[in-house]
């Protein structure tokens, strides 16, 4: 999907929404659990009452991961289920040495088809080329994150001698990165638990587009995050994950979810409205 695709999407849809499919065994609908797949049958409700309202999902690997080879297939009828106009995460924050690298992007972009996914910076250019290198593909880059131990590094203080201000550890990130691929490729993670820096990111990179995981269950407020992160091309992709899904535990869970979809996309609708015109 292209950028343009992307925000055809949003402009469509009236929605900047990502659902994040962090799908866990302890936490479905205990009628779920006697299905021959409860993990695809759980996704497969969520996407059938949501997929209207956002313009992406994002499946969180270690869900499936943790749960072995039944796991993997889940994930895989997962992505096969979702509508092709629909941008699709690969929520897998990997990031190592270019040959394993390779083989990472061989994993999610060719056996697993997903439009993008999560990668960490820690080890450079070299560990993130093999994900740019893959055509039609985005890299979604890890540059400041909505955890409380973000703060352990990516808020370090750095002095590069060419700003005004100490930079921190994360606006190296951004500022070095950006030259690595153009923003129809590149893509970055921004927290909406931290809007005092949004500011600092678009002066960085005003034209790429930031998934912003951390409004609902952590706080961040979606208002803020619109009026500081929203540039021409909407350029956020704000992330839902247990606000939507986990909206309720009983039978009713997919009307619950769309529900509480619905009421985030019509505040975003109101945001692109407001912004964008």
């Amino acid at each position: 999907m292209t950028k343009e695709e992307l925000f055809t999407q949003i402009k469509k849809k009236q929605s900047y929404l990502c659902v994040g499919l962090d799908t866990d065994l302890k936490r479905i609908p205990a009628h779920l659990l006697d299905t021959e797949d409860p993990v695809f049958e759980f996704n497969r409700q969520i996407i059938d009452a949501t997929a209207d309202l956002c313009v992406a999902y994002k499946p969180n690997i270690a869900f499936y991961e943790a749960l072995g080879p039944k796991g993997w297939i889940s994930l895989e009828k997962t992505l096969n289920y979702i509508p092709q106009d629909i941008f699709t995460i690969a929520d897998a924050k990997r990031g190592d040495i270019g040959n394993t690298s390779e083989l990472y992007a061989r994993a999610f972009f060719e056996n697993l088809t997903f439009d993008s996914i999560t990668v960490a910076p820690y080890m450079g250019e070299d560990s993130v080329k093999p994900f740019l290198l893959q055509a039609g593909k985005w890299v979604i880059l890890l540059a400041l994150t909505s955890n409380p131990g973000s703060a352990d590094f990516q808020l370090l203080q750095t002095d590069d001698g060419t700003a005004d201000y100490s930079r921190c550890l994360f606006e190296n990130v951004l500022e070095t990165s950006k030259a690595w691929a153009t923003d129809e490729q590149l893509m970055y993670v921004v927290g909406a638990t931290r809007p005092d820096f949004i500011q600092r990111v678009r002066d960085i990179v005003p034209h790429h587009f930031l998934l912003v995981p951390g409004v609902g269950a952590q706080g961040g407020s979606l208002a803020e995050i619109s009026r500081l992160g929203m540039n021409p091309h909407c350029g956020l992709l704000v992330n839902s994950s247990r606000n939507i899904i986990y909206a309720s535990s009983g039978t009713d869970f997919a009307e619950q979810a769309r529900s509480a979809a619905l009421l985030v996309q019509q505040e975003m609708a109101g945001y692109l409205n407001q912004y964008l015109g």
